[in-house]
Protein backbone atom coordinates (compact mmCIF):
# COMPACT_ATOMS: atom_id res chain seq x y z
CA UNK A 1 0.00 0.00 0.00
CA UNK A 2 1.40 3.72 -1.16
CA UNK A 3 1.34 6.16 1.82
CA UNK A 4 -1.36 8.59 1.35
CA UNK A 5 -0.76 11.92 0.65
CA UNK A 6 -0.87 14.19 3.89
CA UNK A 7 -1.87 17.85 3.11
CA UNK A 8 -0.53 19.74 6.29
CA UNK A 9 2.45 18.45 5.04
CA UNK A 10 2.48 18.72 1.61
CA UNK A 11 1.41 22.24 1.58
CA UNK A 12 4.52 23.36 4.39
CA UNK A 13 6.72 21.50 2.30
CA UNK A 14 5.62 23.19 -0.97
CA UNK A 15 4.98 26.60 0.03
CA UNK A 16 6.53 27.14 3.62
CA UNK A 17 3.21 27.24 5.53
CA UNK A 18 3.86 26.43 8.96
CA UNK A 19 1.10 26.88 11.50
CA UNK A 20 3.11 29.91 12.75
CA UNK A 21 2.52 31.35 9.38
CA UNK A 22 -1.22 30.80 9.15
CA UNK A 23 -1.61 32.36 12.41
CA UNK A 24 -0.02 35.51 11.29
CA UNK A 25 -1.80 35.76 7.99
CA UNK A 26 -5.10 34.84 9.57
CA UNK A 27 -4.43 37.60 12.21
CA UNK A 28 -3.69 40.07 9.47
CA UNK A 29 -6.72 39.28 7.44
CA UNK A 30 -8.93 39.44 10.53
CA UNK A 31 -7.28 42.61 12.29
CA UNK A 32 -10.25 44.51 11.76
CA UNK A 33 -12.52 42.81 13.70
CA UNK A 34 -14.54 40.71 10.84
CA UNK A 35 -17.04 38.02 11.40
CA UNK A 36 -15.66 35.04 10.27
CA UNK A 37 -12.88 34.14 7.69
CA UNK A 38 -10.63 31.55 6.23
CA UNK A 39 -7.72 30.19 4.41
CA UNK A 40 -8.08 27.98 1.69
CA UNK A 41 -5.65 25.88 -0.05
CA UNK A 42 -6.41 23.41 -2.91
CA UNK A 43 -3.76 21.75 -5.07
CA UNK A 44 -5.23 19.80 -7.82
CA UNK A 45 -4.15 17.49 -10.52
CA UNK A 46 -6.53 16.21 -13.43
CA UNK A 47 -5.98 13.84 -16.17
CA UNK A 48 -8.11 13.04 -19.01
CA UNK A 49 -8.24 10.53 -22.08
CA UNK A 50 -10.57 10.96 -25.10
CA UNK A 51 -11.15 7.66 -27.38
CA UNK A 52 -12.80 8.54 -30.95
CA UNK A 53 -12.97 6.54 -33.74
CA UNK A 54 -11.22 3.42 -32.27
CA UNK A 55 -8.00 5.77 -31.46
CA UNK A 56 -7.27 7.72 -28.23
CA UNK A 57 -6.71 10.83 -29.40
CA UNK A 58 -6.56 13.24 -27.12
CA UNK A 59 -4.82 13.44 -23.60
CA UNK A 60 -4.53 15.98 -20.99
CA UNK A 61 -2.76 16.69 -17.63
CA UNK A 62 -2.84 19.80 -15.57
CA UNK A 63 -2.45 21.39 -12.57
CA UNK A 64 -4.28 24.00 -10.59
CA UNK A 65 -2.92 25.49 -7.47
CA UNK A 66 -3.46 28.48 -4.98
CA UNK A 67 -4.99 29.73 -1.63
CA UNK A 68 -7.70 32.17 -1.39
CA UNK A 69 -8.02 34.49 1.73
CA UNK A 70 -11.93 35.16 3.14
CA UNK A 71 -13.01 37.88 5.51
CA UNK A 72 -16.44 38.37 6.23
CA UNK A 73 -18.46 41.21 7.81
CA UNK A 74 -22.43 41.14 8.05
CA UNK A 75 -23.39 40.13 4.70
CA UNK A 76 -20.24 41.21 3.26
CA UNK A 77 -17.70 39.14 1.49
CA UNK A 78 -13.86 40.76 1.03
CA UNK A 79 -11.95 37.77 -0.76
CA UNK A 80 -8.31 38.07 -2.54
CA UNK A 81 -6.64 35.16 -4.25
CA UNK A 82 -3.58 34.24 -5.66
CA UNK A 83 -1.78 30.91 -7.48
CA UNK A 84 1.69 32.85 -6.28
CA UNK A 85 1.64 31.09 -3.11
CA UNK A 86 4.64 32.80 -1.07
CA UNK A 87 4.30 34.31 2.50
CA UNK A 88 4.73 37.62 0.87
CA UNK A 89 1.41 37.18 -1.55
CA UNK A 90 -0.59 35.10 1.20
CA UNK A 91 -0.21 38.61 3.40
CA UNK A 92 -0.63 40.82 0.47
CA UNK A 93 -4.01 38.75 -0.34
CA UNK A 94 -4.98 38.58 3.96
CA UNK A 95 -4.27 42.84 3.88
CA UNK A 96 -6.63 43.15 0.52
CA UNK A 97 -9.70 40.85 1.92
CA UNK A 98 -9.80 42.69 4.74
CA UNK A 99 -10.55 45.76 4.06
CA UNK A 100 -14.03 44.92 3.39
CA UNK A 101 -14.00 45.46 7.24
CA UNK A 102 -14.14 48.86 8.67
CA UNK A 103 -13.64 48.27 12.00
CA UNK A 104 -10.02 49.72 14.02
CA UNK A 105 -10.32 47.38 16.97
CA UNK A 106 -7.44 44.61 16.97
CA UNK A 107 -8.52 41.35 16.58
CA UNK A 108 -7.57 38.53 19.19
CA UNK A 109 -4.66 36.76 18.37
CA UNK A 110 -5.48 32.86 16.70
CA UNK A 111 -3.38 30.15 17.61
CA UNK A 112 -4.37 27.34 14.88
CA UNK A 113 -4.62 23.75 15.97
CA UNK A 114 -4.96 21.32 13.49
CA UNK A 115 -8.19 18.92 13.64
CA UNK A 116 -8.99 15.52 11.71
CA UNK A 117 -12.23 14.67 9.73
CA UNK A 118 -14.45 13.02 11.86
CA UNK A 119 -14.95 10.20 9.16
CA UNK A 120 -13.10 9.14 6.02
CA UNK A 121 -15.76 8.41 3.30
CA UNK A 122 -12.92 7.42 0.30
CA UNK A 123 -10.12 5.62 2.07
CA UNK A 124 -8.31 4.75 -1.12
CA UNK A 125 -4.82 3.36 -1.01
CA UNK A 126 -3.51 5.41 -4.23
CA UNK A 127 -4.36 8.14 -6.32
CA UNK A 128 -6.63 7.60 -9.13
CA UNK A 129 -3.74 9.72 -11.14
CA UNK A 130 -1.00 6.79 -10.32
CA UNK A 131 -2.40 4.16 -12.79
CA UNK A 132 -0.32 3.71 -15.67
CA UNK A 133 -1.20 4.84 -18.90
CA UNK A 134 -0.99 2.05 -21.18
CA UNK A 135 -3.63 0.62 -18.41
CA UNK A 136 -6.17 3.49 -19.05
CA UNK A 137 -6.25 3.20 -22.94
CA UNK A 138 -6.46 -0.52 -22.56
CA UNK A 139 -10.08 0.48 -21.31
CA UNK A 140 -10.74 2.73 -23.65
CA UNK A 141 -9.94 0.17 -26.06
CA UNK A 142 -12.10 -2.62 -24.55
CA UNK A 143 -14.90 -0.42 -24.58
CA UNK A 144 -14.83 0.76 -28.00
CA UNK A 145 -15.08 -2.87 -28.96
CA UNK A 146 -17.47 -3.93 -26.54
CA UNK A 147 -19.94 -1.43 -27.91
CA UNK A 148 -19.37 -1.89 -31.58
CA UNK A 149 -19.91 -6.06 -31.11
CA UNK A 150 -23.14 -5.40 -29.57
CA UNK A 151 -24.44 -4.14 -33.03
CA UNK A 152 -23.01 -3.90 -36.16
CA UNK A 153 -25.15 -0.03 -36.52
CA UNK A 154 -22.74 1.03 -33.51
CA UNK A 155 -20.71 3.47 -35.89
CA UNK A 156 -18.82 5.24 -33.64
CA UNK A 157 -17.75 5.19 -29.63
CA UNK A 158 -16.73 8.09 -27.95
CA UNK A 159 -15.21 7.29 -24.16
CA UNK A 160 -13.61 9.23 -22.15
CA UNK A 161 -11.47 8.67 -18.75
CA UNK A 162 -10.92 11.48 -16.36
CA UNK A 163 -9.12 11.22 -12.56
CA UNK A 164 -8.05 13.64 -10.10
CA UNK A 165 -7.07 14.10 -6.62
CA UNK A 166 -7.52 17.27 -4.84
CA UNK A 167 -5.79 18.27 -1.26
CA UNK A 168 -7.23 20.69 0.52
CA UNK A 169 -6.42 22.59 3.38
CA UNK A 170 -8.72 25.05 5.41
CA UNK A 171 -7.37 27.73 8.32
CA UNK A 172 -10.54 29.10 10.13
CA UNK A 173 -11.02 31.69 12.14
CA UNK A 174 -11.94 29.77 14.87
CA UNK A 175 -8.44 28.08 14.54
CA UNK A 176 -9.16 25.09 13.10
CA UNK A 177 -6.74 23.19 10.32
CA UNK A 178 -8.72 20.88 8.37
CA UNK A 179 -7.45 19.23 5.60
CA UNK A 180 -8.71 16.23 3.25
CA UNK A 181 -7.62 14.45 0.23
CA UNK A 182 -10.69 14.12 -2.52
CA UNK A 183 -9.78 11.93 -5.07
CA UNK A 184 -12.37 11.34 -8.69
CA UNK A 185 -12.42 8.66 -11.18
CA UNK A 186 -15.63 8.47 -13.83
CA UNK A 187 -15.91 6.74 -17.11
CA UNK A 188 -18.45 7.96 -19.53
CA UNK A 189 -19.23 6.39 -22.93
CA UNK A 190 -21.19 7.93 -26.03
CA UNK A 191 -22.36 5.50 -28.98
CA UNK A 192 -23.34 6.77 -32.28
CA UNK A 193 -25.63 4.10 -34.40
CA UNK A 194 -26.91 4.45 -38.02
CA UNK A 195 -29.14 2.52 -40.64
CA UNK A 196 -31.38 4.10 -42.82
CA UNK A 197 -33.90 5.48 -40.44
CA UNK A 198 -31.49 8.09 -39.39
CA UNK A 199 -28.59 8.62 -36.54
CA UNK A 200 -29.07 8.16 -32.91
CA UNK A 201 -26.89 8.33 -29.75
CA UNK A 202 -26.75 6.77 -26.30
CA UNK A 203 -25.10 7.27 -23.21
CA UNK A 204 -23.91 5.75 -20.00
CA UNK A 205 -21.13 6.45 -17.40
CA UNK A 206 -20.31 6.29 -13.83
CA UNK A 207 -17.84 6.84 -10.89
CA UNK A 208 -17.19 8.53 -7.84
CA UNK A 209 -14.30 9.14 -5.25
CA UNK A 210 -13.55 5.04 -5.46
CA UNK A 211 -10.65 3.47 -6.74
CA UNK A 212 -9.92 3.11 -10.27
CA UNK A 213 -10.03 -0.41 -10.25
CA UNK A 214 -13.58 -0.06 -9.08
CA UNK A 215 -14.52 1.11 -12.90
CA UNK A 216 -13.22 -2.16 -14.28
CA UNK A 217 -14.50 -4.40 -11.60
CA UNK A 218 -16.92 -7.34 -12.89
CA UNK A 219 -16.12 -5.76 -16.58
CA UNK A 220 -18.14 -2.68 -15.60
CA UNK A 221 -16.83 -0.41 -17.89
CA UNK A 222 -18.26 -3.71 -20.48
CA UNK A 223 -21.53 -3.26 -18.86
CA UNK A 224 -20.90 0.72 -19.66
CA UNK A 225 -20.77 0.35 -23.25
CA UNK A 226 -23.01 -1.82 -23.79
CA UNK A 227 -25.60 -0.34 -22.07
CA UNK A 228 -24.41 3.01 -23.93
CA UNK A 229 -24.81 1.17 -27.78
CA UNK A 230 -28.16 -0.27 -26.53
CA UNK A 231 -29.55 2.94 -26.17
CA UNK A 232 -28.27 4.62 -29.60
CA UNK A 233 -29.66 0.99 -31.26
CA UNK A 234 -33.11 1.45 -29.45
CA UNK A 235 -33.15 5.22 -30.24
CA UNK A 236 -33.18 4.33 -34.15
CA UNK A 237 -36.35 2.82 -33.94
CA UNK A 238 -37.95 5.44 -31.39
CA UNK A 239 -40.99 7.74 -32.36
CA UNK A 240 -41.85 11.45 -31.53
CA UNK A 241 -43.41 12.02 -28.66
CA UNK A 242 -46.97 13.01 -28.73
CA UNK A 243 -47.94 16.59 -27.99
CA UNK A 244 -49.86 18.55 -25.46
CA UNK A 245 -49.67 17.78 -21.19
CA UNK A 246 -50.12 14.54 -20.23
CA UNK A 247 -48.64 12.40 -16.95
CA UNK A 248 -45.66 10.61 -17.60
CA UNK A 249 -44.16 8.42 -14.96
CA UNK A 250 -40.12 8.81 -14.45
CA UNK A 251 -37.57 6.23 -13.35
CA UNK A 252 -34.60 6.34 -11.26
CA UNK A 253 -31.72 7.83 -12.95
CA UNK A 254 -31.14 10.99 -14.83
CA UNK A 255 -34.90 12.16 -13.51
CA UNK A 256 -33.52 13.01 -10.79
CA UNK A 257 -32.49 16.45 -12.61
CA UNK A 258 -35.41 17.69 -12.23
CA UNK A 259 -35.17 17.37 -8.61
CA UNK A 260 -31.81 18.97 -8.47
CA UNK A 261 -32.58 21.96 -10.84
CA UNK A 262 -36.53 22.58 -9.46
CA UNK A 263 -36.21 21.59 -5.80
CA UNK A 264 -32.33 21.26 -4.67
CA UNK A 265 -31.25 24.97 -6.02
CA UNK A 266 -34.08 26.21 -4.76
CA UNK A 267 -33.67 24.81 -0.78
CA UNK A 268 -29.99 26.69 -1.09
CA UNK A 269 -29.59 29.28 2.23
CA UNK A 270 -28.82 32.45 -0.10
CA UNK A 271 -31.39 31.77 -1.75
CA UNK A 272 -33.79 31.87 0.79
CA UNK A 273 -31.96 33.93 2.93
CA UNK A 274 -32.39 37.12 0.21
CA UNK A 275 -36.17 36.03 -0.29
CA UNK A 276 -35.85 34.62 -4.14
CA UNK A 277 -36.34 31.50 -3.79
CA UNK A 278 -39.72 29.74 -4.10
CA UNK A 279 -39.19 28.14 -0.58
CA UNK A 280 -38.64 31.31 1.08
CA UNK A 281 -40.44 31.75 4.17
CA UNK A 282 -42.24 28.54 4.39
CA UNK A 283 -40.64 26.38 6.89
CA UNK A 284 -42.98 24.33 8.48
CA UNK A 285 -45.45 24.69 5.41
CA UNK A 286 -46.56 21.64 3.01
CA UNK A 287 -44.97 21.86 -0.08
CA UNK A 288 -45.53 18.49 -1.90
CA UNK A 289 -47.04 15.30 -1.24
CA UNK A 290 -46.68 13.43 2.40
CA UNK A 291 -45.27 10.84 -0.20
CA UNK A 292 -42.35 12.92 -0.57
CA UNK A 293 -38.90 12.94 1.66
CA UNK A 294 -35.87 14.78 -0.09
CA UNK A 295 -32.62 14.05 1.86
CA UNK A 296 -29.07 15.65 1.19
CA UNK A 297 -26.30 13.56 2.51
CA UNK A 298 -22.85 14.20 2.00
CA UNK A 299 -21.58 11.58 3.94
CA UNK A 300 -22.33 8.45 1.18
CA UNK A 301 -19.05 6.90 0.92
CA UNK A 302 -17.27 6.89 -2.40
CA UNK A 303 -20.18 9.10 -3.81
CA UNK A 304 -19.10 11.91 -5.86
CA UNK A 305 -20.87 14.49 -4.22
CA UNK A 306 -19.65 12.99 -0.90
CA UNK A 307 -17.22 14.70 1.28
CA UNK A 308 -15.38 14.10 4.25
CA UNK A 309 -15.94 18.28 5.02
CA UNK A 310 -16.82 20.79 3.20
CA UNK A 311 -14.84 23.88 1.44
CA UNK A 312 -15.47 25.56 4.78
CA UNK A 313 -14.12 22.91 6.85
CA UNK A 314 -17.37 22.06 8.38
CA UNK A 315 -18.34 18.33 8.03
CA UNK A 316 -20.95 16.94 5.93
CA UNK A 317 -23.92 15.78 7.28
CA UNK A 318 -27.03 14.05 6.16
CA UNK A 319 -29.77 16.83 5.91
CA UNK A 320 -33.73 16.32 6.10
CA UNK A 321 -34.75 19.24 3.39
CA UNK A 322 -38.49 18.39 2.75
CA UNK A 323 -40.36 15.00 5.17
CA UNK A 324 -43.54 13.89 4.34
CA UNK A 325 -44.06 17.25 2.43
CA UNK A 326 -43.40 19.36 4.90
CA UNK A 327 -40.37 22.06 4.41
CA UNK A 328 -37.86 21.22 7.52
CA UNK A 329 -34.84 23.18 6.45
CA UNK A 330 -32.23 24.43 3.81
CA UNK A 331 -28.79 23.92 3.28
CA UNK A 332 -25.96 26.62 4.46
CA UNK A 333 -23.13 28.09 4.67
CA UNK A 334 -21.47 29.69 7.60
CA UNK A 335 -22.68 32.67 6.21
CA UNK A 336 -26.22 32.00 5.10
CA UNK A 337 -26.26 30.35 8.60
CA UNK A 338 -24.82 32.86 10.93
CA UNK A 339 -27.45 35.66 8.93
CA UNK A 340 -30.40 32.78 9.07
CA UNK A 341 -29.93 32.00 13.08
CA UNK A 342 -29.14 28.33 12.23
CA UNK A 343 -26.19 25.60 12.36
CA UNK A 344 -24.27 25.37 9.33
CA UNK A 345 -25.08 21.89 7.36
CA UNK A 346 -21.72 21.01 5.72
CA UNK A 347 -22.89 22.68 2.21
CA UNK A 348 -20.17 25.16 1.73
CA UNK A 349 -19.52 24.96 -1.95
CA UNK A 350 -16.35 26.41 -3.76
CA UNK A 351 -15.55 26.06 -7.61
CA UNK A 352 -11.84 26.50 -7.12
CA UNK A 353 -9.51 28.24 -4.12
CA UNK A 354 -10.78 31.21 -6.87
CA UNK A 355 -14.02 31.58 -5.57
CA UNK A 356 -15.44 32.51 -2.34
CA UNK A 357 -18.15 29.27 -0.98
CA UNK A 358 -21.71 29.39 -1.07
CA UNK A 359 -24.60 26.73 0.22
CA UNK A 360 -24.83 24.29 -2.82
CA UNK A 361 -25.87 20.59 -3.02
CA UNK A 362 -23.99 17.69 -2.20
CA UNK A 363 -25.92 14.06 -3.19
CA UNK A 364 -29.54 14.99 -3.17
CA UNK A 365 -32.27 12.70 -3.58
CA UNK A 366 -36.11 11.84 -3.04
CA UNK A 367 -36.69 8.74 -0.55
CA UNK A 368 -38.02 5.37 -2.16
CA UNK A 369 -41.46 4.48 -1.33
CA UNK A 370 -43.18 0.80 -0.84
CA UNK A 371 -45.17 0.61 -4.33
CA UNK A 372 -43.78 -1.27 -7.31
CA UNK A 373 -43.53 -0.32 -11.02
CA UNK A 374 -46.75 -1.70 -12.05
CA UNK A 375 -48.63 -0.20 -9.42
CA UNK A 376 -47.84 3.16 -10.04
CA UNK A 377 -48.35 3.12 -13.81
CA UNK A 378 -51.76 1.28 -13.31
CA UNK A 379 -52.85 4.07 -10.56
CA UNK A 380 -51.87 7.00 -13.24
CA UNK A 381 -53.54 5.36 -16.17
CA UNK A 382 -56.56 4.74 -13.84
CA UNK A 383 -56.60 8.49 -12.88
CA UNK A 384 -55.80 10.28 -15.61
CA UNK A 385 -55.57 7.89 -18.61
CA UNK A 386 -52.14 9.18 -19.92
CA UNK A 387 -51.70 9.13 -23.59
CA UNK A 388 -48.44 7.57 -22.65
CA UNK A 389 -46.48 6.25 -19.81
CA UNK A 390 -42.58 5.57 -19.00
CA UNK A 391 -41.37 3.32 -16.27
CA UNK A 392 -38.02 2.77 -15.23
CA UNK A 393 -36.93 -0.96 -14.44
CA UNK A 394 -34.86 -0.35 -11.76
CA UNK A 395 -35.74 -0.09 -7.73
CA UNK A 396 -33.85 2.70 -7.08
CA UNK A 397 -35.07 5.73 -5.72
CA UNK A 398 -35.82 8.81 -7.71
CA UNK A 399 -36.87 11.96 -8.46
CA UNK A 400 -40.05 14.34 -8.62
CA UNK A 401 -40.26 17.67 -10.11
CA UNK A 402 -43.30 18.67 -8.67
CA UNK A 403 -46.44 16.90 -6.50
CA UNK A 404 -48.74 14.91 -7.74
CA UNK A 405 -52.59 15.35 -7.58
CA UNK A 406 -54.51 13.59 -4.70
CA UNK A 407 -53.26 9.82 -3.03
CA UNK A 408 -51.08 9.29 -5.82
CA UNK A 409 -48.74 5.76 -4.96
CA UNK A 410 -45.53 6.08 -4.02
CA UNK A 411 -42.67 4.10 -5.37
CA UNK A 412 -38.82 3.22 -5.71
CA UNK A 413 -39.62 5.10 -9.41
CA UNK A 414 -41.78 8.14 -7.98
CA UNK A 415 -44.25 9.22 -10.17
CA UNK A 416 -44.90 13.00 -10.90
CA UNK A 417 -46.82 15.36 -13.14
CA UNK A 418 -44.71 17.13 -16.08
CA UNK A 419 -45.71 20.22 -17.54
Amino acid sequence: MVDRVVPEEFFRERYGVSPNTLERVLGSALARRADDGDLYFEFRAAESLNLEEGQVKKATHDVHQGVGVRVVVGEKTGYAHTDDVTITTLTEAARTAGHIASNTGGAPAIAVRSTRPERDLYPLPASPLDVPLAVKIEILEAVDRAARALDPRVKNVFASLTMEQKLVMIATADGRLVSDVQPLARLNVTCIAEDASGRQQGTYGGGGRQAFDSLIAGDRHLRFARAAARQAVLNLDAIEAPAGEMTVVLGPGWPGILLHEAIGHGLEGDFNRKGISAFAHLLGQRVASELCTVIDDGTIANRRGSLNVDDEGTPTQRTVLIERGILCGYLQDRLNARLMGVAPTGNGRRESFACAPMPRMTNTFMLAGDSTRDEIVARWSAASTPPTSAAARSTSPAASSSSPPPRPTSSRTAGSRVR
